[in-house]
């Protein structure tokens, strides 16, 4: 039996964990590897070739439609999205994509993902599954906006905030605090779902509990343990962590 190599993508553990006990009672399917952000996946999809991956959209620093990007036609593996918030995403994917699951599913609806790829495999349509995927992604990057004011309430006033003045980001239980200048803005937000709607292009997750806007970043010095300190232009020290330096380093082209 020719079994179908199978890599897991995403930045949950709890998610990957699931996929793999799913995944562990089917004959015809091997894993081969698991990831839990996108510039391991682009190493993982160029050093093992999977015939399929499960592939999270929404992760940190580089998401599932940069991760297809960055691998083109030429080595692109049958994908099955896996999300838990784009509903425009979910209406694309039965157009384009191979198949999609949504956050948080059952063993029925993985079940029919698992048949579609079976019949996939048994069909050469490599050069449509191409196609497809590279319509979906140039129909998710004309469609996809990022956040460019948030609607602050304080005091009783309600004010707009031009996103791009904001210069960092920490968590506070179910909220966050909005850095900007001398002064700190209370939003009711998780850390993650502000980090989705943000552009990574311009704001980066240093650590679990910070985002910064890179076009604030002054400086980068060595810390303890690979981890560096962030200094900004207004003399703020942040931390960034081991976890989000890869993210970091491809940002800069991994010149440090």
């Amino acid at each position: 039996m020719t079994k179908i190599r199978t890599l897991i993508v995403d930045d949950e553990n709890l998610s990957r964990k699931k996929i793999r006990t799913l995944l562990e009672r089917e004959t015809d399917i091997e894993i081969v590897g698991e990831c839990s952000n996108g510039p391991k996946a682009v190493s993982a999809i160029q050093k093992l070739s999977p015939d399929l991956i499960f592939l999270d959209i929404q992760m940190p620093g580089m998401d599932g439609f940069r991760v297809l990007e960055t691998i083109g036609n030429e080595r692109m593996p049958a994908v099955i999205f896996v999300t838990a918030y784009d509903q425009y995403a979910l209406r694309a994917f039965d157009v384009h994509a191979l198949d999609y699951l949504l956050k948080p599913f059952d063993r029925v609806r993985f079940q029919t993902a698992l048949q579609r790829v079976r019949e996939h495999s048994q069909r050469t349509r490599n050069n449509d599954l191409n196609q497809r995927l590279q319509d979906l992604i140039k129909d998710m990057k004309a469609e996809r906006k990022y956040l460019d004011r948030l609607v602050i309430k304080s005091g009783g006033r309600v004010f707009f905030l031009k996103v791009e003045e904001i210069d960092w980001i920490d968590a506070a239980d179910n909220y966050v605090h909005l850095h900007v200048g001398h002064e700190s803005h209370l939003l009711r937000e998780t850390m993650n779902g502000l980090e989705a709607r943000l552009d990574p292009e311009k704001f980066l997750r240093i650590h679990r509990s910070t985002i910064v806007n890179i076009e604030r970043i002054k400086e980068l010095r060595p810390s303890f343990h690979g981890e560096y300190t962030v200094i900004l232009r207004n003399g703020t020290q942040l931390t960034l962590s081991r976890g989000h330096r890869d993210k970091l380093l491809e940002l800069l082209g991994n010149q440090f």
